[in-house]
């Protein structure tokens, strides 16, 4: 006797059940469509591992077992990631953005630039942010130190990023002499050096639910609130993100992301797309 589903989830059933449950999830389908099917394998694990045939009745499953919604929560968190991804946005932050962040801290005689990457994934979000300050502009800013506090929901991903090792498919991106520089090669894995690892705290936390201690000069959250969720989620995210910057902060989202609409705090702040800045302090007279 054979238990549990038999074959694999179709695209049409996917994308039903996925336009059933998504909502309930305050998650939205647009964002779900092009990583529909890494969704469906998870499915498939889960079906098996209950004994179910299909989704339809892994969906009756739902409506039976409730509990059941936070597992399924967590197969749709769909981590994409590599260093240097989107370079654009990397060069932008090496020229411009981390550069005048570092000159307004200066200027108030502090001496640490905060940020926080949200959604971090494996962490090769930190640790491109890392490697761009210690390889190009630490020299520059010799009194300020980088603190970065990297987030996500998954803990094995979590796991990942404090290891710090990856393949080299990973980091083909990266300029060759910053990963000459930053990695030291492991068996079949390059490896952060110390150097490169310390700035960053990684934790396991839930963007819905709560941020990390701030504030911050600098935040990344890419590909991910304003892809998957839905709008409600959106705003109380939102909402989140921009009470954890400091003013003059900096918020980064996709490049193909927008925000919702509402009064936020934030204005675009060049004309790359999704870079906004929080309104500067004003200063009495």
């Amino acid at each position: 006797m054979t238990i549990g589903n038999e074959s694999p989830i179709t695209d049409s059933e996917g994308v039903e059940f996925l336009q059933w449950c998504l909502p309930r999830l305050h998650l939205r389908w647009r964002g779900f469509r092009k990583v529909r099917r890494r969704v469906y394998k998870r499915l498939n694990r889960r079906l098996q591992d209950l004994g179910l045939p299909s989704v339809e009745a892994y969906r009756v499953y739902l409506e039976d077992h409730p509990v059941e919604w936070a597992m399924l929560d967590r197969l749709c968190w769909i981590n994409i990631s590599r260093f240097y991804r989107d370079q654009g946005v990397f060069r932008h932050l090496q020229h411009e953005i981390l550069p005048q962040l570092a000159q307004q801290i200066v200027a108030r005689r502090e001496r640490e630039i905060s940020c926080w990457s949200a959604g971090c994934a494996g962490g090769e979000e930190a640790y491109t942010l890392a490697i761009i300050w210690r390889y190009c502009l630490a020299t520059q800013f010799p009194t300020l130190c980088l603190r970065i506090v990297a987030t996500d929901i998954d803990f094995e991903a979590i796991q990942r990023a404090e290891r710090g090792c990856y393949r080299a498919s990973s980091v083909k991106d990266l300029p060759t002499e910053w990963r000459a520089e930053a990695f030291v090669t492991i068996a079949d894995e390059l490896c952060l050096k110390d150097e490169y690892r310390a700035p960053i705290t990684f934790m396991v936390q839930d963007i819905r639910e709560r941020a990390p201690e701030g504030p911050f000069q600098l935040v990344l959250c890419r590909n991910l609130v304003f892809t998957y969720f839905d709008e409600i989620l959106q705003k109380k995210t939102l909402q989140r993100l921009t009470d954890g910057l400091t003013p003059g902060g900096v918020l980064i989202i996709g490049n193909l992301e927008s925000l919702p609409d509402g009064p936020w705090g934030i204005q675009p702040w060049s004309k790359r797309p999704g870079v906004y800045r929080k309104a500067p302090e004003t200063q009495c007279e």
